[in-house]
């Protein structure tokens, strides 16, 4: 047999407020308020909104690192920063910072920077053929020729100065108008 509390009240003496069934927590979830609506189209905006900026941020860093790591614009006319770079190499990744920094003062048509990775067989035989390591950046004129080598790690104002010089001294070099046919 089992006890009963001693406060228990008895089944037929509940008051008339007490009568109406209550809803447990359990079942006040499965239905849809307004507020739970509500709050929920909140934190889906909120999730596709970081989402959405994340991922736009992603793929443009991509684009811009697909360029960058495209050796085959050195030498059409306009000066570039070719950095020697060793992607696992901390004090590499820490001159690539310092190099986009100063390079947000040139346009692509002044100056262009790319990547040569080490790791990769295109850019390991550009830095064969210049005789330098990683944690360097080459300074080549508008054909490609090396102007100037600066080893080791920089700050981007040291970085800008040397790109003016470099981009005053060896600017972008005119690309000749094509000839318009004989009519």
């Amino acid at each position: 047999m089992k006890r009963q509390k001693k406060n228990a009240k008895p089944l037929g003496k509940a008051k008339a407020s007490q009568s109406a069934p209550s809803e447990s927590p359990a079942s006040a979830t499965r239905g849809f308020s307004r507020r739970r609506v509500l709050t929920g189209i909140r934190n889906w905006g909120i999730a596709a909104a970081a989402v959405g900026g994340s991922g736009w941020f992603v793929v443009d860093g991509f684009a811009k690192t697909a360029i960058e790591l495209d050796l085959s614009t050195i030498g059409n006319g306009i000066p570039a920063v070719v950095q020697i770079h060793d992607p696992n190499c901390p004090t590499c990744r820490a001159l690539q910072k310092e190099a986009r920094a100063a390079m947000c003062e040139f346009s692509e048509a002044q100056l262009q920077y790319k990547v040569a990775n080490i790791r990769q067989p295109e850019g390991r035989k550009l830095a064969n053929a210049h005789g330098v390591g990683h944690v360097t950046l080459l300074l080549l004129d508008g054909n490609g020729n090396r102007m100037t080598t600066l080893r080791g790690e920089n700050t981007a104002e040291n970085l800008t100065y040397a790109f003016e010089r470099h981009v005053k001294k060896y600017g972008a070099t005119p690309v000749p108008a094509s000839v318009p046919a004989a009519g």
